[in-house]
């Protein structure tokens, strides 16, 4: 590969089926392995954002100072983040007392406010410019922003009538709309990716609430720590077999 192609590549995924794939078993993953720190273990949510969170700042540190796109590092990282995201959320809506709606409220604010403030200091938001350190700062930052979102959004539709399943067939159908506009529409595809991306993020939160929470809270009641083993192994697995290669900056717009 010449210096030339290689200033051309993102150090994020190429936009897939298999990415989707991959990152909807993370989000479920993060909520899992989230709770299983928190409430399993009985660290709380305060302790297990620090844990989650100094691990992410490691691993985003390490994602910006590699010059080409790595798939194990650049998941690790996102799990990272939708760990951490789990926590926080959590600590948000349930110890500071904030509540789902204002939790919601919260992180949407900020994952709009990092979006354009990345939008005015770059020029595009687009995932396939993530080759230089600001727009990897800007793109992590985001990133931990709609996982933390994810989570007390999730949580707040699941919590009501619909229950954990309820609200997975919601977030599915949405996101489902949104691959249909993708292909059949001429909206924006950058604006179509963060909606997907973080529609993707209540959907792995419910599934995950579904495998691990009561019988009688309408869940699973599977266990939280075998459950993130085996959503660990299909996430490792799913990246040795699928094709892993980084986006082209000049072909997302």
């Amino acid at each position: 590969m010449t210096a030339s192609q290689a200033s051309g590549l993102s150090k994020v995924p190429a936009i897939t089926l298999g990415f989707w794939i991959i990152k909807i078993l993370a989000t479920t993953f993060g909520e899992t392995a989230g709770d299983t720190v928190s409430m399993s273990l009985n660290l709380g949510y305060l302790v297990g954002t620090a844990i989650f969170a100094t691990l992410l700042a490691i691993l985003v540190l390490w994602q910006i100072r590699v010059r080409n796109f790595h798939p194990a590092l650049y998941w690790a990282t996102i799990i990272a983040s939708t760990t951490a995201g789990t926590t926080m959320a959590d600590f948000a809506t349930r110890s500071m007392g904030i509540g789902y709606p204002g939790g919601s409220l919260l992180l949407l604010t900020l994952v709009l406010v990092s979006l354009f403030i990345w939008y005015r200091a770059m020029g595009t938001i687009s995932v396939a410019s993530v080759h230089e350190p600001r727009a990897e700062i800007y793109y992590w930052l985001t990133i931990t922003f709609s996982q933390t979102l994810g989570t007390a959004l999730g949580d707040w539709v699941a919590d009501g009538s619909l229950g954990y399943l309820g609200a997975a067939v919601i977030f599915g159908a949405l996101l489902a709309l949104l691959a249909l506009a993708y292909f059949r529409t001429n909206i924006s595809h950058v604006f179509l990716f963060w909606a997907a991306f973080i529609i993707t993020r209540p959907l792995g939160a419910v599934v995950g609430d579904f495998l691990d929470k009561p019988l009688a809270q309408g869940g699973l009641e599977l266990s939280r720590a075998a459950a993130s083993i085996v959503l660990g192994l299909a996430i490792i697995g799913l990246i040795w077999i699928l094709p892993q290669r980084p986006g082209v900056s000049n072909s997302a717009s």
